[in-house]
């Protein structure tokens, strides 16, 4: 049985050992171009690479986000590509690396199964009609809003404006599966009429997006 024996400086060795059966078929392990990083631990993707991955915390949860929309805007923006912040007011936080986010185009920081909830919120002037609000959350797996997407889910609410400002919110849900960083990636839209306020605010949610990590693949 081969083995690649590493001698020690005051005379033991450790060795690396092929299996002791013979496999069906030559095998190559990749190492990772990184030393990674305190506590961290090597994981094999299924093609014979390695990388380094942050164990999950001891609830189970290492990834938490929050995104919202600082400003309002009227209508339809389907998809959302602008306004976006981070949540950042007293002790709001992330946890864990945290997304990123570009053009309303969102990118996870890890791969793994995930829990997404999108909330929309605002509101319409007096003018006794019926307006109905619909938000979406979409998904790609060729990393752009437009290629290889899709409508992951949907939520609509419907308000009657009959006198002052009628305020409205839904929202929806799903769980995303990300097996790959660089191409599945999730966004976010809504339909509503032209007078129709999609509110956004610096210092508080009311149209945001929660991430929340929940499994490794």
């Amino acid at each position: 049985m081969g083995a690649i024996k590493l001698p020690h400086a005051s005379g033991n060795s450790m060795s690396i050992a092929a299996p002791a059966t013979n496999p069906a078929s030559d095998l190559t392990l990749t190492l990772p171009t990184t030393i990674g990083s305190a506590d961290q631990y090597m994981k094999v993707d299924g093609s014979g690479n390695l990388g380094w991955v942050t164990p999950p915390t001891a609830d189970g949860i290492s990834e938490i986000d929050l995104y919202r929309l600082h400003t309002d805007f009227q209508g339809t923006s389907n998809p959302i590509t602008s306004n976006w912040e981070r949540f950042d007011s007293q002790t709001e936080g992330k946890l864990g690396t945290g997304m990123s986010e570009s053009s309303g185009l969102f990118t996870f920081p890890s791969t793994g199964y995930y829990y997404v909830h999108f909330t929309v919120a605002g509101y319409r002037g007096a003018s006794s009609a019926i307006y109905n609000i619909t938000s979406y959350v979409r998904t790609t797996t060729a990393g752009s809003t437009s290629s290889g997407t899709h409508y992951n889910s949907s939520g609509r609410q419907s308000i009657y404006s009959e006198s002052g400002n009628s305020a409205y919110s839904c929202t929806n849900t799903t769980i995303f599966k990300c097996s790959n960083t660089s191409n599945d990636k999730i966004f976010f839209g809504v339909d509503a009429e032209s007078s129709v306020y999609i509110q956004g605010n610096t210092g508080s949610n009311f149209t945001y997006v929660v991430f929340t990590k929940l499994a490794d693949l």
